[in-house]
């Protein structure tokens, strides 16, 4: 998921966003521990897009972002 996709959506879609990689962290650590874990690239990824999805969130805490038309290309 890219930043900017995550930008687009509300503060509750975030959320839900959030709750469900955490759950699929959860379950991708599971599969590791029992040997099931066929690709374990994929727990990497997870946890970027976690943390990823949480600055965004802490960001509009904050009330940082991006200024229109100051976009790095």
């Amino acid at each position: 998921m890219q930043a900017q996709e995550i930008r687009k959506m509300s503060a509750e879609e975030i959320q839900s966003e959030l709750l469900e990689a955490q759950r699929q962290l959860f379950a991708l650590r599971r599969d590791h521990a029992t040997g099931r874990l066929e690709d374990t690239n994929r727990i990497k990824a997870v946890k970027s897009d976690i943390a990823r999805l949480k600055t965004i969130l802490r960001e509009r805490q904050l009330g940082v972002g991006l200024v229109e038309g100051s976009e790095a290309e």
